[in-house]
């Protein structure tokens, strides 16, 4: 049976802000003007311990033997009872009696409705101590993984520069040519992987810096192929820039096979010369030109050759787009 007596508006705005307040799954607070609890709904009650009818009518900072006395939420608190914009959420840290300090975020807003001249505000609470430790967790192990693997990578580039030592090695002593070239093929190609992963090894976030890379492998390659290395300089030029490590395996195999073409026949006879490796970024684009002043072919060269030994200097460039 319905009662006849009539309530106020705010009576009856009053009764419906409790209601949902109390029966919000959230950690809400409803305060007055001086920030005493009017009514805290049944989540927040369960998460900080405390019992609604104890509750209602106490001041905030009074709650848990004056554990919500925190300066930086009554400065907050106040901020938002003034009216002046709407504070943004705070990160708050609450210190309980023998226990751990909790993290909060606190979000509060000042209520506008009707002509009403009570002072209301909402406050809304997260504990987010379980997944602050939770975020810290995950980040240690990430960071225990990533050590982990730059460990393997510098591991995995010593063994590929030993097996690249004992195909060279083996290349050098066979006395089958075709057999030679298939050694020496490899050879080039384990380098340039092993000076790929000794890279990787010392990268942060598995991208390589592609003038590092190559410097580092042409350097490989001088080691392993110059009797002497005043005669023929392997330089490498261009900017700053970064790829992926996929990207760069490709790049690393194209200037290991070129450079390597260009030591073996455009310098015979001991003839001096230089080799340049040049990569530039324009944008999302780069270009990558590798070339020699070497002896390059004559002019009678069979069609079948290689444009980039019919040119002088010889020269191979690609570009990306």
């Amino acid at each position: 049976m319905m009662s006849s007596e009539k309530h106020s508006p705010e009576d009856i705005a009053l009764s419906l802000t409790l209601a949902i307040v109390r029966s919000s799954p959230a950690q809400l607070l409803l305060l007055d003007g001086q920030c005493n609890i009017i009514a805290a709904s049944m989540s927040f009650c369960s998460v900080f311990g405390v019992d609604a009818a104890d509750v209602t009518g106490q001041p905030l900072f009074a709650l848990n033997d004056g554990s919500w006395d925190i300066a930086e939420l009554r400065s907050y608190l106040t901020a938002t009872l003034s009216g002046e914009g709407k504070p943004a959420a705070r990160d708050i840290d609450m210190q309980q009696p023998q226990q751990s300090i909790r993290h909060l975020t606190v979000q509060a807003s000042r209520l506008t409705y009707l002509d009403l001249e009570q002072t209301r505000i909402l406050v809304a609470v997260s504990d987010v101590t379980q997944a602050r430790a939770d975020a810290a967790l995950k980040e240690e192990s990430v960071r225990a993984n990533h050590i982990l693997l730059q460990e393997v990578r510098h591991r995995v580039a010593n063994s590929l520069q030993i097996i690249a030592s004992v195909l060279l090695h083996n290349a050098r002593t066979t006395a089958s040519e075709e057999t030679r070239g298939h050694m020496e093929n490899a050879h080039h190609r384990v380098m340039s992987v092993a000076a790929l992963e000794r890279l990787l090894s010392t990268s942060e976030h598995g991208d390589i810096n592609v003038h590092a890379y190559f410097t580092r492998l042409c350097e490989s390659i001088s080691a392993s192929m110059l009797g002497d290395v005043n005669q023929i300089a392997l330089i490498v030029k261009g900017g700053d820039g970064v790829v992926e490590a996929r990207v760069s395996v490709s790049l690393g195999l194209i200037v290991t096979q070129l450079v390597i073409n260009a030591l073996k026949y455009a310098f015979p006879d001991g003839r001096r010369g230089t080799i340049t490796v040049d990569y530039n970024f324009h944008g999302p684009n780069w270009v990558l030109c590798v070339r020699d002043d070497g002896v390059g072919m004559p002019l009678t060269a069979p069609v079948w050759a290689p444009a980039s030994l019919r040119r002088w200097p010889r020269s191979c460039t690609l570009r990306w787009r």
